[in-house]
């Protein structure tokens, strides 16, 4: 496809490429997502680690703990 000179095209020329290029990406769209559900869906699996609780490794003389995630508690920051 030859380099089209965007700068001696009208308006409507311009529309008409745009509109050109968001069917052919809407196209390319549709296979690469058709490719992916055939492989199972490998791009949508979720971590395994998310939102899975650990022990704590921290414990303060009250009996608080804290497993090293997130923000430090005060109890630890003032120990």
């Amino acid at each position: 496809m030859p380099k089209p000179n965007l700068s001696a095209m009208s308006v409507d020329e311009l529309l008409e490429l745009r509109d050109a290029i968001n069917k052919i990406l809407d196209r390319k769209t549709n296979e690469l997502r058709s490719q992916l559900s055939r492989l199972g869906g490998a791009a949508e699996r979720k971590s395994r680690l998310k939102g899975r609780k650990v022990p704590p490794k921290y414990r303060s003389p009250s009996g608080e703990t804290w497993a090293g995630r997130g923000a430090r508690p005060k109890w630890l920051a003032a120990a």
